[in-house]
């Protein structure tokens, strides 16, 4: 009997393996593309002008293309099958780290290439330069989590980027004294920089509390409204 019981518990490791190809199929490959695309760009004009310009220029442009491939983590929980795979043996946490290992190795060759599109006098030290990266991917993938947990559609990423685009113009107008977008030669700079490994720290453990199925699900409006 003990091994016809062990024989039915589920293998969570083959399952993953199984989830690969859907998950794969379900990743939001024209948002990803297209952001990771005008990212790029955005890098190469660096190259335009005859006289390279110099890495203040850098940092904000690699800022951009940080925020531009942001944008597009937002989309990456968009699951058109998400109502038919609640049920599945795998949990949502699962799922998730599946889509990101998916993800980052490509994200991480994007930010290379952005990086060394950027010309060697105009590039800005990469450390900074990542570390706000990471931030704001970080952000991107908090505020879409919470699209997902807190509401029951099955494409979030247009909420999560607008609320992405919402609060970097807020950063915007932010004084640069108690803001983000400093610059090495400002004496606050070693300050900004803590500033977004906070970002960081704290948008990823919203996306680590969130992530999980609640235990006990909200009803969904149209249910409420079927039920009046």
């Amino acid at each position: 009997m003990r091994g016809v019981e062990e024989r039915q518990v589920p293998d969570s490791g083959a399952l993953l393996r199984s989830l690969v190809p859907p998950v794969w199929r379900t990743l939001p490959r024209r948002v990803l593309p297209a952001t990771g695309a005008v990212g790029l760009l955005l890098a190469a004009c660096t190259r335009l002008p005859e006289r390279a310009p110099g890495d203040d220029v850098g940092l904000v442009v690699l800022r951009l293309t940080a925020l531009t491939g942001a944008l597009g983590v937002a989309f990456l929980l968009d699951d058109p099958a998400r109502n038919t795979s609640a049920t599945t043996p795998v949990a949502r946490p699962a799922r998730t780290v599946l889509r990101l290992a998916l993800m980052v190795p490509l994200a991480a060759l994007w930010w290379t290439a952005a990086v060394l599109l950027i010309p060697g006098p105009t590039r800005p030290s990469l450390g900074p330069a990542t570390l706000e990266a990471a931030a704001m991917a970080a952000c991107a993938l908090s505020l879409s989590t919470l699209a997902v947990r807190f509401t029951d559609g099955a494409k979030v990423g247009r909420q999560a980027a607008t609320w992405l685009a919402t609060a970097a113009a807020v950063v915007i107008v932010v004084p640069e004294r108690w803001g983000l977008l400093g610059t090495p030669g400002e004496p606050w700079w070693e300050e900004i920089q803590v500033r977004w490994a906070a970002v960081l720290g704290v948008t990823v453990a919203v996306s680590a509390m969130y992530t999980p199925e609640p235990l006990r699900r909200r009803p969904s409006i149209l249910s409420r409204s079927g039920a009046a």
